[in-house]
């Protein structure tokens, strides 16, 4: 019975030695996207107030990074929230001629 438990314990630290690095790596790579995410809004909303015209596309681009970035999500909804982000930022930077 003793060797059993210990046998066990043995498994079940070994497991977690193996799991923990993982799981902290994930966690961070979702807080790393999601700040790159955010940080793309905020230039592009810096953008769009800075803009002379309208421009309806980056409107649009900026209004889906900010409807996935509500949503939430993993590394994917991030980057495709951050791409949203930067064309809207590149289409309001050549409106206004940047």
């Amino acid at each position: 019975m003793v060797w059993t438990v210990g046998a066990l314990v043995l498994v079940a630290a070994g497991f977690w030695t193996a799991y923990a690095p993982r799981r902290r790596t994930a966690g961070l790579r979702v807080r790393e996207a999601w700040s790159s995410a955010r940080a793309a809004i905020d230039s592009a909303g810096v953008s769009r107030d800075a803009c002379p015209v309208d421009v309806p596309a980056a409107e649009e681009l900026l209004h889906r990074a900010e409807l996935v970035a509500a949503a939430g999500g993993g590394p994917g909804a991030a980057d495709e929230a951050e791409s949203c982000a930067r064309r809207a930022d590149r289409l309001w930077r050549e409106a206004a001629g940047e």
